[in-house]
């Protein structure tokens, strides 16, 4: 019988967690009750919403949760407690990378403006990641529900502080709004710009939003992806330009991409040879962390410990962090694999 490794002790890197939904529930309830905000009973019983997101009513309510919740973070001390309470949360499950993604402009009108908001942000993650031992970096996200035209004056706001932390960029929301092509200048600004591309694409929408990720935005990660298993063709291209697909189970089947655990397409990308990041997505929302995504791909895909050890060193060589950093990484995996 095959001894079973703790999950928690394989070193990994973790490449796809939004800010807000990092924050831990009952951070979340303290602050609210600082500011006065009323949360629903969804954000304040300790227990996951339900949630479905396939239709635009459902990913309306996801959003509003998304925005109550964000709301609460309105001064620098709250916005250095979520990055602190993050990163220590992701050492605990075993993350020596964290991509942390953010949109600044929804911190903005709280912190003195956008400039602040990112500055703020950038010193909170310096902070966690010395406290911590975490190494922490930072990928601004676009929202494609707003106009191309701001995604660019993020892209150079992100290029500008790509020496401070800022090591991607991304472009989240509902895919099935603003076509992947109206962002191709704010991608190409960012990548001349030495940054990482990374947009969310083939989640809610099918194989095609990931083309569009690839074609339009030249991606070199792809966030979630999972809808790529539909398709053959792209699953090749995939494997052959090795796009890293940052696969989040537990978001998938909370927001109705798929019934069950054991429907994400997990072993289909695995066995095409697709590189995969798991990531946790928005913890808040959807009720565990990265660890978890660890266990699911063991427990409802069979993975074994080499297997899930292959699937860490494919988020660590996904992943924007240096080379020694990788190379910490990776001989941690192969110390986890000989234990």
């Amino acid at each position: 019988m095959e001894h079973v490794r703790d999950i928690t002790l394989l070193p990994k890197a973790h490449l796809h967690l939004h800010f807000t939904g990092s924050m831990r529930p009952t951070t979340l309830i303290e602050l609210a009750d600082k500011y006065g905000v009323h949360l629903p009973e969804a954000l304040s019983s300790g227990t996951p919403p339900k949630l479905r997101a396939t239709d635009e009513r459902g990913w309306f309510r996801f959003q509003r949760l998304y925005d109550i919740a964000r709301s609460c973070l309105r001064e620098p001390e709250d916005i250095r407690r979520l990055v602190r309470e993050a990163a220590q949360e992701d050492v605990r499950d075993g993350s020596g990378w964290l991509e942390i993604q953010v949109d600044p402009t929804s911190y903005a009108p709280h912190l003195g403006g956008l400039i602040p908001a990112l500055e703020i942000i950038l010193d909170a993650v310096d902070g966690a990641s010395r406290e911590t031992g975490l190494g922490m970096r930072v990928l601004v996200a676009a929202n494609r529900m707003k106009h191309p035209l701001e995604a660019r004056t993020l892209a150079r706001l992100a290029v500008r502080f790509a020496d401070r932390g800022v090591v991607g960029f991304g472009l989240s929301n509902d895919e099935r709004r603003g076509m992947a092509r109206d962002f191709d200048r704010a991608f190409a600004i960012a990548r001349e710009g030495g940054l990482l591309a990374a947009p969310h694409g083939g989640e809610l929408t099918g194989p095609s939003s990931v083309r569009d990720c690839l074609d339009d935005l030249r991606a070199a990660r792809v966030g979630h992806g999972v809808r790529a298993a539909e398709d053959p063709r792209l699953l090749r291209r995939l494997a052959e330009k090795g796009v890293t697909c940052e696969v989040c189970p537990t978001s998938n089947v909370a927001l109705g991409v798929y019934e069950k655990p054991e429907d994400v397409p997990l072993r289909t990308l695995f066995e095409a040879g697709v590189p995969m990041a798991l990531g946790a997505d928005d913890p808040l929302l959807f009720g565990s962390r990265l660890a978890a995504q660890y266990e699911i791909a063991r427990r409802h895909h069979g993975f074994t410990d080499v297997e899930l050890a292959e699937l860490a060193r494919q988020s660590v060589r996904g992943s924007a962090a240096p080379e020694d950093v990788r190379a910490k990484l990776l001989a941690g995996i192969d110390h986890w694999l000989a234990s």
